[in-house]
This record gives C-alpha cells, sequence and structure tokens, in this order.
C-alpha cells in the first residue's frame, strides 16, 4: 500500500529543509507541502505547521495543497498568511471553497482580504466544473491558473496548460484575466519581477497564442464536461528574443 509523503511526521525534518534552502537561495522561491488525508494519512493540519516554521525562519512563501479532509479548510486557510499559496483552491467537495448554496465560504473570503493567494492546480482530482462556477459567479477569480500536469493529469483532464486557460475561457473568464492569471500572477507570487511581462530589458520570453473557434468539450475531475466555443494553440516560442525551434529528431 503506498502512503502520502505527510503521512510519517518522522520524514519531515525541518531543520534540514531550512539547511537546504539557505544553500540554494537562488533556486528555491518557496516551500511545498501537501496537506490533506491522501498526502497525509491522519497527520492533519501538522505538516502545514512545520512548513510555516520552516518558512518564517527563511523568509519565504508556503505553497499548501489541499486535498480531502482531514485538515479541513479552515483550519488551512487560516494559518495561511499574505503571499502564501493555496493551491487546488477551486476543488470539488468535499474542502470545496464554496456551500452547497453556492456561497463562498467565510474562511475563503477572509484569506482573500489578508492576502493569501488562490491557485487552480487543476491536475487529476483537483478542479471541479460546478465549484467553478459557483466562484467565478460571486466575482471570486482565481489569482493564479496553473495545470499541475504529472503522470495521472496529463493524459486527462488537465492535459495542458493552454487546455486549463480554455476551460476558464469556456466558463465566461475574460481573455485578459485568464492570459494575467497565467503569466504576470505566477510571477508576482514567486517575486520574479523579471518574467511574466514584455517590456524593455526584459528576458524576451514569450509564447505565441492561437484562440481557435468551434465547439470544444472540457472535462473535470467529476468527470463532468462543459462545452466552450473557444480554445488556446501555441504557434509558437519567442526565447530571449528569438524564435524557437524544436530539434528535429
Amino acid at each position: 500500500m503506498t502512503v502520502g509523503e505527510c503521512a510519517d511526521l518522522r520524514l519531515l525534518d525541518p531543520r534540514e529543509c531550512v539547511r537546504v534552502i539557505k544553500a540554494n537561495r537562488d533556486l528555491i522561491a518557496g516551500v511545498k507541502v501537501r496537506v490533506g488525508r491522501n498526502a497525509g494519512g491522519a497527520s492533519g493540519v501538522a505538516p502545514l505547521d512545520i512548513a510555516l516554521e520552516v518558512a518564517a525562519e527563511t523568509g519565504l512563501p508556503v505553497m499548501a495543497h489541499l486535498d480531502n479532509p482531514p485538515p479541513s479548510r479552515l483550519e488551512v486557510l487560516t494559518r495561511l498568511r499574505r503571499g502564501d499559496i493555496l493551491t487546488h483552491c477551486f476543488r470539488p467537495f468535499p474542502n470545496a471553497p464554496v456551500q452547497e448554496g453556492g456561497q463562498i465560504r467565510e474562511e475563503v473570503l477572509e484569506a482573500r482580504q489578508r492576502g493569501v493567494i488562490f491557485d487552480i492546480g487543476h491536475g487529476s482530482g483537483s478542479f471541479g466544473f460546478r465549484t467553478a462556477e459557483a466562484m467565478l459567479t460571486a466575482g471570486f477569480l482565481p489569482d493564479v491558473i496553473s495545470s499541475d500536469v504529472h503522470a495521472l493529469s496529463i493524459k486527462g483532464p488537465a492535459f495542458d496548460q493552454l487546455l486549463t486557460m480554455s476551460k476558464f475561457l469556456c466558463l465566461g473568464m475574460e481573455l485578459t484575466d485568464v492570459i494575467r492569471a497565467s503569466t504576470a500572477a505566477p510571477a508576482a507570487a514567486l517575486g520574479r519581477t523579471d518574467i511574466g511581462g514584455l517590456e524593455i530589458g526584459a528576458a524576451g520570453d514569450a509564447t505565441v497564442l492561437e484562440l481557435a473557434e468551434g465547439d470544444f468539450e472540457y472535462r473535470d475531475v467529476l468527470g463532468e464536461t462543459r462545452t466552450g466555443r473557444q480554445q488556446f494553440s501555441a504557434r509558437g516560442l519567442v526565447v530571449a528574443g528569438r524564435w524557437w525551434y524544436p530539434p528535429r529528431a
């Protein structure tokens, strides 16, 4: 039987984590922790508390993964600080950010007011259309749109970043907001003012996209579908101010 990496707290060494961060400050942007029954078994919110202590010691933000309880969404969100990130923020029940009637839970609103960053992190189990529709209807847009592509999600339902972005167009999010949440906003969350935008003196990296028109079916992690009229596709990459061409086989 497999268990999550946070199920055994003896494996979480805050001193070693601080040592590695201090030795690699040019590479490390924050402290990631996975909390929830899948990742942490019965450890509850303890892994997050350990991560927050490391973050405070090193002056870095925390990104908290949240899957099924325990811990609850309330226990996690009330601990996160300004600049910390909650990923899988539009997950379906349980630990969804909205109540049955579509009202946003109070701790979610308080966390945003406090400056917590809300990241989609679609993945294989963390994005539900009904949750997203309720949140967008209430005017609560995600700060960051990310795909969380890994071995269990790359063949669906996340597929890739462009398909994840396309789902938000399907749900009625404005094009400029979708682009911002996929470029400038994540750069800001990482504290990287040198990326995420195009301006004089910047890195000169860009993705050239096409917005195709048609009938496109999208699926969430519960297997529910929605049909959209637009879909992003990549037409090219600019790296350091030059067109990038993939190497020939």
